[in-house]
């Protein structure tokens, strides 16, 4: 789920990288592991990405309605992963042709804009759904109104518009250059312009990973205080698990594919800025292109999650496994949540405008 960069230095010799230009002629990089490493790892993300988002696409279409504030979160969060592995052919062809881009400059301008967009869009829904589960479990009598289906949507058309609008100048910055008989597609920019760049992405990086991130540990740091105090009731150990579970899964995402790729992009932008010393420049360059399919792994990391946390959804799954015919539609079922009660922090009720996909 991730780009090409245009370096501000040059590998040569037999297996430098052509995206790189021009500044330490004597460092050498040997790249032909990422020809292999990323038109492989792509096409597997591509077939994974594409099977799991499109029957999750469909099963909440037509076996899943109608939708809770949940169910609207994912099925945005599924449709922003399925329109990246959409994109994932081009960048196979791109990487298997050794960084040649036959295709014009406004469809690599796209791809890379597509790449970013997909990238916080989903850091933002998980966003959403991380602080959805925290004023469900430990404040449900104070935001009823607040997390119903219609605002829900919303929403989520507003991380939409947000994104792309944070992420307009990306279309300005990204360009292509021929470099003898290749064409680059350059996910940065050009070298002259690369410091501003750097200070374009840092930007969106703290706004929409790192004050997003901060957030959804927050949340489930409370959730999991509130979860883990001892609560009477043999009933409520379903609803605690389902929250434990949206808490390891949606954390995983995290570590796994968002938390590596913005360390080492940093890193990486960082020791080309300074120009590092070569073998500085050699260990992040190859550390950063390793950690770049990670990225890309959340769209099949995704789907985990609905699997995980939507007793309705692994209900259909198994219907449609089964070949069984669909049930008509029934109206969301209630979550158990935890809530504020007049003498502890939180105890167990029921939200009827929540949970239809945690049922």
């Amino acid at each position: 789920m991730t780009s090409t960069e245009s370096s501000l230095f040059t590998t040569v010799g037999p297996h430098s990288d052509p995206d790189d230009s021009e500044v330490e002629l004597d460092c050498r990089f040997n790249e032909e592991f990422k020809f292999i490493l990323l038109p492989v790892s792509y096409a597997v993300i591509f077939v994974l990405g594409l099977g799991l988002n499109a029957l999750t696409i469909w099963l909440f279409l037509f076996r899943l309605r109608p939708w809770d504030a949940t169910a609207t979160y994912i099925f945005h969060l599924a449709l922003s992963d399925t329109l990246y592995v959409l994109s994932l052919p081009t960048l196979v062809y791109y990487y298997a042709a050794r960084n040649h881009w036959p295709f014009d400059t406004g469809l690599c301008k796209f791809i890379r804009f597509l790449f970013y967009w997909n990238l916080y869009c989903s850091v933002l829904f998980l966003t959403c759904i991380s602080v959805h589960r925290y004023l469900g479990i430990c404040h449900p009598l104070r935001v009823v109104r607040w997390v119903r289906p219609r605002l829900a949507g919303l929403l989520c058309l507003a991380v939409w518009l947000v994104v792309a609008g944070c992420l307009v100048p990306n279309l300005f910055f990204v360009t292509t250059s021929p470099k003898g008989d290749i064409i680059l597609c350059h996910d940065t920019t050009r070298p002259e312009e690369f410091d501003h760049y750097v200070h374009f992405s840092s930007a969106i990086m703290g706004l929409l990973f790192g004050v997003p991130f901060l957030v959804t540990l927050v949340c489930y740091g409370l959730m999991a205080r509130c979860l883990y105090r001892p609560l009477p009731g043999a009933a409520q150990s379903s609803s605690r698990l389902r929250s434990l579970r949206t808490i390891a899964v949606v954390l995983t995402v995290f570590a796994v594919c968002f938390v590596p790729f913005h360390i080492t992009r940093t890193v990486y932008y960082m020791a080309r800025l300074l120009e590092a010393d070569c073998w500085v420049l050699n260990i992040v360059n190859m550390v950063y292109k390793v950690t770049r399919p990670l990225a890309s792994a959340n769209s099949c990391l995704d789907p985990v999650l609905y699997l995980l946390t939507g007793d309705k959804y692994r209900r259909q799954l198994r219907q449609l496994c089964r070949g069984g015919r669909p049930r008509l539609p029934t109206a969301a079922s209630s979550l158990a949540l935890v809530s504020l009660p007049e003498d502890s922090s939180c105890r167990w009720t029921a939200t009827p405008q929540d949970g239809g996909l945690g049922r």
